[in-house]
């Protein structure tokens, strides 16, 4: 089947893309909730703890990801559909480790799970608004590309210096950071159909899950720090 950008499609085939696209986004965080609840029973709290307990123990980790997250991407978006799947399937695992030792202590600090239930409904609730403003509008939200991109080197590299040279991020880098990933999320949504063809809607999926794995991490930790 011919490969169309979703914007020079039907109306029917646009339609069949994006519930394609959300559908897998929807499997993915499920995929993503089970993988963690597995690794969560299996892996030994010491071998969690060794992910973050030294300082450049977790910056090895992060790179590990960044590395894998990259080729993730682009598997996602490779002409084999099997491939294609691989690729998502890399990130639903990568996301659920690096979130191994949060979700660990979130459940230490609440003990019922409570904090992660409300951190992923204020997750949910965001990614719905934001999406509807991306469909709703007519704007053209291309001028976020450049912001997002700037801010996500920034981040990266206070992430970096603070792992170096051991100082806390704070609160307000929580803060600005669930800004950035609601900007990312914004533009994923409203590029889809400029930016993917219409047997793309696993790499489509793929991007929106990172989008909101990294919404979700940063209003997971601002509800954590309220109960420290």
């Amino acid at each position: 089947m011919t490969d169309v950008l979703v914007a020079h499609s039907t109306d029917v085939d646009k339609a069949s893309f994006y519930k394609k696209t959300y559908l897998h986004v929807a499997l993915a965080i499920l995929a993503f909730a089970g993988v963690e609840t597995v690794l969560l029973q299996t892996v030994p709290a010491e071998l969690i703890y060794m992910m973050v307990g030294q300082r450049y123990s977790w910056l090895l980790v992060l790179g590990v990801f960044w590395l894998g997250s990259f080729m993730a991407s682009k598997w996602s978006l490779s002409q084999s559909r099997s491939t294609q799947y691989v690729g998502l399937g890399l990130s639903v695992l990568l996301y659920a480790v690096i979130f191994l030792p949060m979700i660990s202590v979130a459940l230490l600090q609440d003990g019922t799970g409570n904090l992660i239930m409300q951190a992923a409904l204020l997750t949910t609730a965001m990614f719905a608004g934001i999406s509807a403003v991306a469909f709703t509008s007519k704007r053209d939200f291309s001028f976020l590309r450049n912001i997002i991109t700037i801010g996500g080197f920034i981040a990266l590299g206070l992430i970096v210096a603070g792992m170096i040279f051991g100082f806390n991020l704070g609160l307000w880098f929580s803060v600005g950071m669930v800004i950035l990933a609601s900007a990312s999320i914004l533009y994923e949504t409203s590029k889809l159909k400029d930016t993917y063809g219409t047997q793309q809607y696993v790499g489509a999926a793929l991007q929106l899950f990172a989008s909101i794995m990294l919404l979700f991490w940063y209003i997971l930790r601002i509800l954590m720090s309220r109960r420290s």
